[in-house]
């Protein structure tokens, strides 16, 4: 077969990265994210990826071209944490968790995926508390030590909890007690 008549395969497409600010209850949510090269809405559900401490979006970073060839992956800076605005000294994980149902709402996302990682697991356990029916799968990399005080449903170094299967199935999807 000579060349002209063999057929050329398009190269992949890479993703696009890049960074953006969105409003929420505490001001502007800085957010690192990755859309496929033909779109990605509405393709395959958006992945959250939740930081731990210091909660910057940018531990994520060498990962959003990886994970966003199919899906739209979004990695926020936690309010208060790397270029997002400060919120108040008090708050807690369902307090950061509010703000990003901010980030889901803005986005107009009705179901997420998440991946938390080490003290961003008790941030994502605090959202699937808020926002059941939005949270269909997590995959949690907790530090078991930071972590352990948060749940009891944690024993593994990490865990996949797929809601979505829990639902179809006519079971409860997981509790998390605190």
């Amino acid at each position: 077969m000579n060349r002209a008549q063999r057929a050329v395969l398009p190269a992949a497409a890479e993703p696009r990265v890049r960074r953006a600010y969105f409003d929420c209850r505490y001001g502007q949510l800085h957010v690192h994210y990755a859309i496929p090269a033909g779109g990605g809405f509405d393709e395959a559900t958006p992945l959250l990826c939740i930081a731990g401490a210091p909660g910057s979006g940018r531990f994520f970073r060498p990962l959003l071209a990886p994970l966003g060839r199919d899906r739209c992956v979004y990695a926020p800076d936690l309010p208060g944490c790397g270029e997002s605005d400060p919120m108040p000294a008090h708050a807690g994980s369902a307090d950061l968790a509010a703000g990003l149902g901010d980030l889901i709402d803005s986005m107009l996302l009705r179901q997420v995926d998440l991946l938390a990682h080490e003290s961003g697991v008790a941030v994502a356990l605090a959202l699937v508390q808020q926002r059941p029916t939005q949270i269909a799968r997590m995959v949690l990399s907790p530090d078991t030590e930071s972590v352990r005080s948060e749940t009891r449903a944690l024993r593994q170094p990490s865990l996949v909890i797929d809601l979505r299967a829990a639902e179809a199935s006519g079971h409860d999807a997981p509790e998390f007690e605190r």
